[in-house]
């Protein structure tokens, strides 16, 4: 094994490199995993010449991908990819667009970089895009209407959130979902659920407040007890659906649809966790598909003992959990440093030994009866995918792989999503579709600029700017 100084000098050299040091991270991590691939043995010049070969084989194997999946791209959708391309160039560049972005005109953002990240402001729109997405092997998706009360906004109507919430599910996720299974040529376990997404910040008035204080004030308790019907009214809709269905097609293990409950800030998660188990316990029963996924955000340092405490709740109060795990989407905005994992290798080890022990339990069942019943491996993190595909690949319980899911936004890792579908066979590929009102939808690009910037900058830039142009040469000429 390398010695310490060995590593530093590696780590260091990396550091130099256009990759950065966590890609050094992933390579020693996944040698220490994987006896096919040995750790570098002998000096530290054999040591820098494999490992910069191994980052030259990665960075090759991504642009290799992102291109192939520009290809199949229309020429509008090209020239969207070259104005992110342009947008993320750089760090000034992307923080000017940050600055700028709130006052760009509307009609602007739907000509230049819309379609790509959003599905759309009405189920119409939403229906175009559920079919470019199945053009592209990806079969069903998870809904969010980018509606929510949080950072002082409480312009909302709650009730206006559920009764479109509804609508979505009745008019467009559920007769979709038939619709695939129906017509797709691959068993009816094989395909994927369609999901909606419930925001906890959606469903009440100063929802923060009511998530943060429902246990010590009566005020907020009494607000807590309205976000919870209003949510749960959701859900049981989505069981009710379920119910319906699996007399159809008695033979499918997993759900046909599904409600994700999302995580909040860390201040608010313990309001989230409430709702989450109360609905676990009312739609997820023994003996049949799970119906309502909660949310669990592993970039917490506590989200292992979380994990094992709701499955101890789920088998003590004999319900199935469903779980999205997720790193987490508000690494920069957590005011309490120390409620996060110190470093980035953290996370990804307890991100990857959270879907491994999800994965494993969810196998192991064939009669809907195991605790764990349903997971979203929800990342573009290429390991943390292909190690949940290669999971599932290398299994014989096929009617249960429709139980495990990986998701990734809308517009996001395209090149790595291409990838598990067109190389690994991956069928149980879902995206995170945004839509609702305009003002909405543009707010929730604001935030993907700001909260997931260095996930931009390296699914984009300056590779995806020549991807981009390079493929659109090849189709024009």
């Amino acid at each position: 094994m390398m010695s310490i100084r060995n590593l530093s000098v590696l780590n260091k050299s990396i550091k130099r490199s256009s990759l950065g040091p966590s890609m050094f991270r992933y390579l020693h991590d996944t040698r220490k995993r994987n006896d096919n691939i040995p750790l570098v043995p002998g000096t530290e010049q054999e040591g820098f010449k494999n490992i910069n070969m191994d980052l030259k084989k990665i960075k090759n194997d991504t642009n290799s991908m992102q291109l192939n999946f520009l290809r199949e791209l229309p020429l509008r959708d090209l020239f969207s990819y070259i104005a992110i391309g342009i947008a993320t160039l750089n760090k000034p560049i992307l923080n000017a667009c940050i600055k700028v972005f709130p006052y760009t005109p509307m009609f602007l953002i739907r000509a230049l970089v819309y379609r790509i990240y959003c599905g759309g402001t009405n189920l119409k729109e939403i229906n175009a895009t559920g079919d470019r997405l199945r053009q592209r092997g990806i079969n069903n998706m998870m809904l969010s209407l980018t509606i929510e009360a949080c950072d002082g906004k409480d312009h909302i109507d709650p009730d206006y959130i559920v009764t479109e919430t509804k609508k979505s599910l009745t008019e467009f996720l559920a007769p979709y979902s038939i619709n695939v299974l129906r017509n797709s040529e691959k068993d009816i376990n094989s395909i994927p659920p369609g999901y909606v997404a419930l925001k906890p910040t959606g469903f009440a008035k100063d929802a923060a407040k009511t998530l943060k204080y429902f246990k010590s004030d009566p005020h907020y308790a009494a607000k807590f007890e309205e976000l919870v019907l209003r949510v749960s009214d959701i859900c049981k809709m989505t069981y009710n659906i379920n119910q319906d269905l699996s007399k159809e097609f008695p033979d499918r293990k997993a759900p046909f649809v599904v409600a994700v409950i999302d995580a909040e800030k860390h201040e608010l998660q313990e309001g989230v966790y409430e709702l989450q188990r109360r609905m676990y316990a009312k739609y997820n029963q023994i003996g049949k598909p799970v119906s309502v996924v909660g949310t669990l955000q592993m970039y917490l340092a506590d989200s292992a003992n979380i994990l094992a405490l709701e499955e101890n709740l789920a088998k003590k109060n004999n319900y199935r959990l469903g779980l999205k795990l997720v790193r987490g989407a508000y690494i920069h905005s957590e005011k309490d440093r120390s409620v996060i994992h110190k470093t980035k290798a953290d996370t990804d080890e307890n991100y990857n030994n959270g879907i491994s022990f999800c994965i494993d339990s969810i196998l192991a069942d064939k009669a809907n009866d195991i605790t764990i019943g349903h997971l979203v491996v929800a990342t573009h993190n290429a390991e943390s995918l292909k190690l949940a595909t290669e999971k599932l690949n290398s299994t014989q319980n096929t009617e249960n792989k429709a139980n495990v899911v990986l998701g990734q936004l809308l517009g996001m890792a395209d090149g790595i999503t291409y990838d598990l579908i067109k190389n690994h066979k991956a069928g149980n590929v879902i995206k995170y579709v945004p839509w609702g009102p305009p003002i909405e939808t543009k707010e929730y690009l604001l935030r993907r600029l700001e909260e997931n910037g260095d996930a931009v900058r390296s699914d984009n830039g300056l590779t995806l700017l020549a991807n981009s142009v390079k493929a659109l040469f090849q189709k024009v000429f």
